[in-house]
């Protein structure tokens, strides 16, 4: 169950580690090897002088032996084939790739190679490093000045107080990108605008700089809050100087750290789909990613040693001897095991995900998110026979690529809501609808969510106001105050 729910991205990370735990399972595939080739080759005098030797051993002894004798049989005849792990529904064309990764400096040793620049002295050098490596993903220094003043004097022995820290501060927001080290959103917006301003390039217009300044560092709330009929008031502008000033407000970087990724990031955001939809010869086709289906083996060596142990026969066997032969077997059985638990994951998630095809299909074949039907988790549960929380780790981070871009499986799970003519649609075709009448809205006028109910309803979708405002929350959409536009 564990194994069912790591995403095919990490799938990979997984076996690896196991690959290292385990030295009895190896990648690969199996050598197809019948049961007389790895026979035990016993002579009949062999057999007759263990027996012999077997009377002077005591009963427990004997009984251990024997147990081994047997557990060694029974693997030399089983047929070890039975254990690749091998699979034709994944795609041949996927190219089990790797990703390079390049070598990079993080984003906070691009800024102390900054500050190896500026002229500091030691002490000052070891705060404002201090104050580099308090800053976050986005560029922000969220940290008060004080707990940065006690980082110090635990971990360095610095002595220092709020107002050093606050002089070193602006050292570190002179560094690039601009913005960085901004304790907020209007500081980070505020530091940009004065760089553009003190840099006086031909291409900015230095009069509509100065009044984005003025409204940044004095009209914040009205600006946040959009009230441009306040802000026009405020700074003795008509309706297009008020856009042109919020137009070269728009063009910073709200997270100036953003732009700065290192090689590692990418690497966490890269999709890796867990299945692939084709539509061939107007049908759909499912496969698995092929990096689902890796090829695991017992390893050989492992097979060669317990051949070597059960040419032996069922004679006495030293304890070191037994010893050796129960670690292999430990071995070898969780070998096994995992190769039979990725087997049953790709099993389960093939048969989920064909499920959830056939139920889809229009859409599949279509791509389009009005045909999508109302599914909910027991729906595909009661059709593969599989439990309700094993639907769920299938659907739980997992991603289908089709003919219509990389989708995440969760996505396709809905609640229904009822039409006026009795019918159920599926409430990601009520926002899809929603989404549409929002892209098509009047930016200048936007619609509130009693209008956006209102047009729903005469579409034939009996909703109410707050389904509506939770339906827009999920979407992220703000409300239409904040997209009102100029």
């Amino acid at each position: 169950m564990k194994l069912l729910q790591v995403p095919t991205a990490a799938l990979e990370q997984r076996i690896k580690e196991e690959l290292e735990a385990n030295p009895a399972l190896d990648e690969g595939q199996e050598n197809e090897e019948n049961s007389d080739e790895l026979g035990f080759g016993d002579s009949k005098e062999k057999e007759e002088d263990s027996e012999n030797e077997e009377e002077a051993e005591p009963e427990d002894t004997r009984e251990e032996d024997i147990e081994l004798s047997e557990y060694l049989e029974e693997y030399l005849e089983d047929d070890t084939a039975s254990y690749k792990l091998s699979a034709n529904n994944y795609s041949a064309d996927e190219e089990d790739k790797s990703i390079p990764i390049p070598v990079e400096d993080t984003f906070h040793e691009y800024l102390e190679s900054q500050l190896g620049l500026v002229k500091l002295n030691e002490s000052e050098e070891r705060i404002a490093k201090q104050i580099i490596g308090s800053i976050d993903d986005d560029g922000y220094l969220r940290r008060e000045p004080i707990a940065i003043v006690d980082d110090l004097a635990f971990s360095q022995n610095i002595t220092t107080d709020e107002q050093e820290v606050a002089r070193l501060l602006k050292v570190v927001q002179t560094l690039e990108p601009a913005g960085i080290g901004a304790r907020d959103l209007q500081e980070c917006l505020s530091l940009q605008l004065q760089r553009k301003h003190a840099e006086k390039s031909a291409d900015s217009d230095h009069e509509v700089i100065h009044m984005a300044i003025n409204l940044i560092d004095k009209h914040f709330e009205e600006f946040s809050k959009k009230h441009y009929e306040k802000l026009k008031k405020q700074l003795g502008v008509q309706n297009e100087e008020l856009k042109i000033i919020i137009d070269e407000i728009l063009k910073l970087n709200p997270k100036p750290a953003s732009g700065y990724s290192s090689g590692a990031n990418r690497i966490q955001q890269y999709i890796v789909p867990d299945f692939i939809i084709q539509i061939k010869d107007g049908e759909l086709d499912l496969t698995l990613n092929s990096r689902n289906a890796p090829e695991l083996r017992i390893s050989e060596h492992y097979k060669e040693m317990l051949k070597s142990y059960g040419g032996s026969g069922k004679r006495k066997r030293e304890k070191k001897e037994r010893e050796a032969v129960m670690f292999i077997k430990q071995k070898i059985d969780a070998a096994k095991w995992f190769i039979d638990a990725i087997r049953q994951r790709q099993q389960t998630m093939y048969k989920t995900m064909y499920s959830i095809l056939q139920y889809q299909y229009d859409f599949f074949l279509t791509g389009d998110q009005k045909r999508l039907r109302p599914m909910i988790l027991k729906d595909i549960a009661e059709i593969t026979g599989l439990d309700i929380s094993t639907v769920s780790r299938v659907a739980n981070s997992k991603y289908v690529q089709t003919e219509f871009g990389t989708k995440r499986l969760k996505d396709f799970f809905s609640e229904s809501l009822q039409t006026d003519s009795g019918e159920e649609v599926s409430t990601l075709e009520v926002k899809k609808i929603l989404m549409e009448l929002i892209e098509g809205e009047n930016k200048k006028k936007p619609l509130s969510d009693e209008k956006l109910k209102n047009a729903l309803q005469e579409a034939g979708y009996n909703i109410a106001r707050r389904t509506v405002a939770k339906y827009r929350e999920q979407l992220s959409i703000p409300v239409a105050r904040l997209r009102k536009q100029l």
